[in-house]
C-alpha cells in the first residue's frame, strides 16, 4: 500500500460513515459521465463505481496505478497527469460531474482551473479545507469574503454541505475539512461578463483589504462612478456584494 506523500498533498479518507454521507450528496446515477479527481486508495471510487459501472480518475501518483487498475480493471479510466493539465473538455460530454479530495497545497488552481470549462460541467462535489469552503461561500461584510468568493460566486451557486473532522483521514491533517457543492449558473445568466475584467478589478479591489475603494481602485475611478452601482468611495472591498463587481466589470469592458 502506498503511503501518503506530503508533495502531493495526501490524507486518504478512511471514516465509512462520512463515505458514505459525501456519496449520498454526490448521489451518482447510472450512466453519468463522472470525473474522480484524487481516487487515492478509492474510498470514494469504490462506492461510485457500485453505483455507476465506470469512472474517469485523475491520479499523479503513479505508485497507485497498480492497486487500483488490479481492483477496477477496464471500469476504471486511469489518467496520469497533473490535474492542472487536464483538458476536461475531452473527457466526455457536456454534463460531466466533476468530484474528488482536492490536495489542500493546491486546491485554489484547480478550482480556478475547472472555472474555465464551467460550460462544460453539471455540477462539482470536493472535499476542500474548511476554511477554504468558508471562503468560496462568504456573502460580503464577512472577514472570509475576498476574491475566492466573488470569482467563484460570480459563476456558480454553492453550498457547504458536511462537516469533516481530521480523525476521518488517515494521516490526519492539520486541519478541518468540508464538502461543497457547486453547481454552474445558467449560460444566459453568465455569457455577458467579462472575465479577464472581472478578473483584473477583483484583484485589484483586494489588494490592500483594509483599504477603501477610492484607494484600491484609483486608476477606475475616471471610468465609473462608483455611486453608480450603489457604493461609496470610503466603501472597503469586502462590503462589496458581488453584484456591483460584476456590473463594475461590465461597465468598464463596455
Amino acid at each position: 500500500m502506498s503511503h501518503a506523500k506530503r508533495r502531493f498533498g495526501q490524507n486518504f479518507l478512511v471514516d465509512p460513515r462520512v463515505i458514505a454521507d459525501i456519496v449520498r450528496v454526490i448521489d451518482p446515477q447510472p450512466g453519468q459521465t463522472m470525473v474522480e479527481i484524487g481516487p487515492g486508495r478509492a474510498a470514494l471510487t469504490a462506492p461510485l463505481l457500485d453505483r455507476l459501472g465506470q469512472l474517469t480518475a485523475i491520479e499523479i501518483d503513479r505508485d497507485l496505478h497498480s492497486a487500483l487498475r488490479a481492483r477496477f480493471g477496464q471500469r476504471l479510466h486511469l489518467i496520469a497527469e497533473d490535474v492542472l493539465a487536464v483538458d476536461f473538455l475531452a473527457l466526455g460530454p457536456a454534463g460531466l460531474r466533476v468530484v474528488g479530495n482536492l490536495p489542500y497545497n493546491i486546491s485554489s488552481p484547480i478550482l480556478f482551473h475547472l472555472l474555465g470549462v464551467a460550460h462544460h460541467v453539471a455540477d462539482q462535489t470536493f472535499m476542500l479545507q474548511k476554511e477554504v469552503v468558508e471562503r468560496m461561500v462568504a456573502q460580503e461584510g464577512s472577514k472570509a469574503y475576498g476574491r475566492l468568493s466573488i470569482m467563484l460566486q460570480a459563476r456558480y451557486t454553492m453550498a457547504h454541505q458536511l462537516h469533516v473532522p481530521p480523525r476521518a483521514f488517515n494521516p490526519a491533517p492539520a486541519v478541518e475539512s468540508a464538502i461543497v457543492s457547486m453547481w454552474p449558473r445558467p449560460l444566459e445568466e453568465v455569457a455577458a461578463v467579462p472575465w479577464s475584467v472581472l478578473e483584473k478589478l477583483v484583484a485589484d479591489a483586494f489588494s490592500m483589504r483594509r483599504k477603501m475603494l477610492r484607494n484600491n481602485l484609483h486608476a477606475y475611478r475616471d471610468r465609473i462612478d462608483f455611486r453608480d452601482f450603489g457604493l461609496a468611495e470610503t466603501d472597503r472591498p469586502e462590503q462589496v456584494p458581488v453584484s456591483a463587481y460584476l456590473a463594475m466589470a461590465q461597465a468598464l469592458a463596455a
